[in-house]
């Protein structure tokens, strides 16, 4: 199961888990009021799982790809990890899931502070489009992922500030209709 939980504020290798002492733990049911929702699949079996099939069928996620994150797969692998790390977001939503290895995706909750997900072998998430976030390895500095769209993929991150995007005012209401 997913783990998440508020992050401290250290500057610190961006790869450590930065939990604050004592951690605070954030639930899934918190994940799911921001928007980001959670699958565990299994991943040794991707190629033929008929859950992942029904989620793709589902959702209409028409476009994959795989992408490995390791400093020997990935071409310009030392500005890939930097870009992914500035806070961005997408205009449509984002949905990995980590076929092998492991990372972080960092999350704004709607005070904006920082949320660490941790996401394993298995784990799907879905960040809605608007939604402020980052990637980063962890301290294992490898991962598999797959890489999910509706019609062709769009790659365009928009560093904060953001938030004239009808995508990040779309998401500013989701986040105020759930605070009711």
């Amino acid at each position: 199961m997913v783990e998440a939980w508020y992050m401290d504020e250290s500057q610190e290798d961006q790869r450590a888990p930065h939990r604050l002492r004592p951690n605070r733990a954030v639930s899934l049911e918190q994940l799911r009021r921001l928007g980001v929702t959670y699958r565990k699949l299994d991943a040794d079996n991707y190629e033929t799982d008929p859950c992942l099939k029904e989620i793709r069928r589902a959702e209409n996620y028409s476009w994959m790809d795989i992408i490995t994150i390791h400093k020997d797969k990935l071409p310009n692998y030392e500005e890939k990890i930097k870009t992914f790390y500035e806070e961005h977001l997408h205009l449509d939503d984002e949905i990995r899931y980590i076929l092998d290895g492991s990372g972080y995706f960092d999350v704004r909750d709607k005070d904006d502070k920082w949320i660490r997900i941790s996401m394993e072998k298995g784990d799907m998430i879905t960040l809605p489009a608007g939604i402020y976030h980052r990637f980063t390895l962890d301290e294992n500095n490898y991962v598999k992922a797959m890489r999910l769209f509706v019609g062709e993929p769009v790659w365009t991150p928009y560093n904060r500030p953001a938030d004239d995007f009808p995508a990040r005012k779309q998401y500013m209401k989701f986040l105020a209709d759930e605070a009711q």
